[in-house]
C-alpha cells in the first residue's frame, strides 16, 4: 500500500492575478453604485481596500467619523452564519457608531 501526501499552493503570480481581478470587480461595482448615488444626487466616494471586510469597515467608518453605517445583511441560515461569521453582527457590536443592519427581500435568501 503506498500513499502520497502533497502540499499544492498557488504561486505568487497566480494570487497577484486573482487579486487584480478581484480589486476590478470591486471597482467595477464600486463605480455602478457610486453612479447611482450621483443620479440621485447624493455625495459619493468610491474607497476599495484590503483585509478582513467586518474589521475594515469598522475601522473605515470611524476613520471618516460616520454618522451612521449602513449594512447588508445576506440572510444566512443560523448554522451558516455560525461557520461563516456575519459582517453585519461584527459590525453591529464592534463600530463606534449607530449600525443599520439592511434585510433581504423576503424570499431573496442565498
Amino acid at each position: 500500500m503506498s500513499c502520497l501526501v502533497a502540499a499544492v499552493y498557488a504561486t505568487s503570480s497566480v494570487i497577484d492575478s486573482v487579486r487584480r481581478a478581484q480589486e476590478q470587480n470591486s471597482r467595477n461595482l464600486l463605480e455602478r453604485a457610486t453612479q447611482v448615488c450621483r443620479n440621485k444626487l447624493v455625495d459619493a466616494e468610491m474607497v476599495i481596500v484590503d483585509g478582513d471586510p467586518k474589521e475594515m469597515i469598522c475601522q473605515f467608518a470611524e476613520q471618516m467619523q460616520a454618522d451612521l453605517l449602513v449594512v447588508g445583511s445576506r440572510g444566512l441560515s443560523k448554522i451558516r452564519r455560525a461557520i461563516l461569521g456575519s459582517v453585519s453582527d461584527y459590525c453591529a457590536h464592534h463600530a463606534t457608531c449607530p449600525v443599520l443592519i439592511v434585510k433581504p427581500p423576503k424570499g431573496n435568501h442565498p
